[in-house]
């Protein structure tokens, strides 16, 4: 890991720190950080996974799954925090931008609060059709 990268993981994972708890710390190593919901779960039971900061080999990335849940969060998002941007989620650098550092923060702020009153399908309750039982 390069001295740039280092500084720029610690950068961001500083960001998503703020957020645990109440989010959930799924890993805390020297090249990831992972954060899940309490209380949302994904198909299968487990934490639902919201954002996480991993080290690769020619960047530093961050996701932040709940701007793909909710793309309205990204109205107003600056040129240059466009730029970063792989994908529908994901956020990538080579080093530390104050700038774009300080807004990722707000951007972070309110994607956990909207992930708080996130609708999954798979969480809502369909009720079932009652069928009205026939007596001969």
């Amino acid at each position: 890991m390069t001295a740039d990268f280092d500084a720029t993981f610690r950068a961001l994972r500083a960001i998503l720190s703020r957020h645990a708890p109440p989010l959930i710390v799924q890993v805390d190593t020297a090249t990831e950080y992972q954060l899940a919901s309490p209380v949302h779960k994904d198909r299968i039971g487990r934490p639902l996974f919201l954002a996480a900061v991993q080290v690769r080999k020619a960047y530093v990335t961050y996701h932040l799954i709940p701007v793909y849940a909710v793309p309205s969060l990204l109205k107003g998002m600056s040129a240059g925090l466009k730029r970063r941007m792989q994908g529908k989620a994901c956020f990538n650098f080579t080093a530390v931008d104050a700038a774009l550092v300080r807004e990722l923060t707000m951007l972070t702020a309110a994607a956990v609060d909207a992930a708080k009153t996130l609708s999954l399908p798979w969480e809502q309750q369909k009720a079932a059709p009652r069928r009205a039982l026939h007596s001969s």
